[in-house]
């Protein structure tokens, strides 16, 4: 091979391994992971009405999972969902749509009426956020524990264990943030900021700026 040419080659593998470097030290682009697919799935809303996955795509949503006789105050869920929904404006979302998603894993009681009636009481903006649930357990728990890695478990008498926690799912219904610990799901802030950082890179990742962004991917750098 040409000594030239192979100097070459040296020297782009050199300026290469360098760019990687810098990139992963300096990280001049923060993105949230791809964690997983998202679940599909089928359910009932508050108005009796049909609410689907691939209903949301293209939009971001929010997810949590609880019960409606979930004792007061119920690790927050509530309060810190609205927090969010009240300050989406923070987020400079643009164009891009919010949804929230309240799943109920007690169908037994949290019939469409019982949740309409909750959200009532709650006081929630139901042009956003949707309550829900399926009549098919089995489903259910496919959907909440093996889809989202959500845990719950009936203890009887109407009570269940579970622990409380957030899952965003962007546009494309892929897992890009969990808050699965009692410190972060009252933390609508964090929630806020990786909002932003998805919109972020939904608004940039296109032409050559989307090889950054799938560096930054390669790289982890992930936003906190």
């Amino acid at each position: 091979m040409n000594k030239y040419l192979l100097n070459g080659l040296y020297f782009l593998f050199a300026i290469i391994i360098i760019s990687a470097f810098a990139f992963k030290l300096f990280q001049p682009i923060k993105v949230l992971p791809r964690m997983q697919l998202a679940p599909a799935f089928n359910l009932t809303d508050q108005n009796d009405a049909r609410l689907t996955s691939e209903e949301l795509r293209g939009k971001f949503v929010l997810y949590n999972f609880t019960y409606v006789n979930c004792p007061a105050p119920c690790y927050n869920l509530n309060k810190t969902m609205q927090e969010v929904q009240t300050r989406l404006s923070e987020a400079e979302l643009g164009d891009i749509q919010v949804e929230f998603i309240t799943i109920s894993f007690d169908p037994d009681r949290d019939t469409s009426a019982v949740l309409r009636t909750y959200a009532d009481s709650i006081g929630a903006d139901t042009k956003q956020w949707s309550f829900a649930t399926n009549t098919n357990k089995a489903l259910l728990k496919t959907i909440i524990g093996s889809g989202f890695e959500t845990y719950y478990e009936d203890k009887g008498d109407g009570k269940f264990a579970f622990d409380p926690s957030f899952v965003l799912v962007d546009g494309w219904g892929i897992v890009r943030a969990e808050y699965r610990y009692q410190t972060e799901v009252s933390d609508a802030d964090r929630i806020i900021r990786h909002l932003s950082v998805l919109a972020e890179e939904v608004r940039n990742s296109t032409g050559t700026a989307k090889l950054a962004y799938e560096a930054a991917h390669l790289f982890l750098c992930y936003a906190p």
